[in-house]
């Protein structure tokens, strides 16, 4: 069932990707790659997949530390949270 990322997963890729792109250009332009849109968009699909991998990982070791996180409610618990939530008002 579909879960959520973690807030660390959102913090970690998103720093993950960032390094990855300024070392994938920085290698890239060492290398005498011309800036064209095929350049940017290979450095945008490999700093994607490093910054999935993090994320994963990221994810996984959390799993293994605090134990497996409930999936995502469906509709059914949401309308009945919602019910709840309408009759402690009054």
């Amino acid at each position: 069932m579909f879960t959520l990322p973690s807030k660390w997963n959102l913090v970690i890729s998103t720093i993950v990707f960032v390094i990855a792109v300024w070392y994938i250009r920085r290698y890239l332009e060492e290398q005498g790659i011309p800036k064209s849109m095929t350049r940017g968009l290979l450095v945008f699909i490999l700093a994607y997949m490093v910054s999935w991998g993090a994320g994963t990982a990221v994810d996984w070791l959390q799993e293994k530390v605090e134990g497996p996180q409930p999936a995502a409610q469906t509709s059914d618990d949401l309308l009945r949270l919602m019910k709840e939530v309408e009759q402690a008002r009054h």
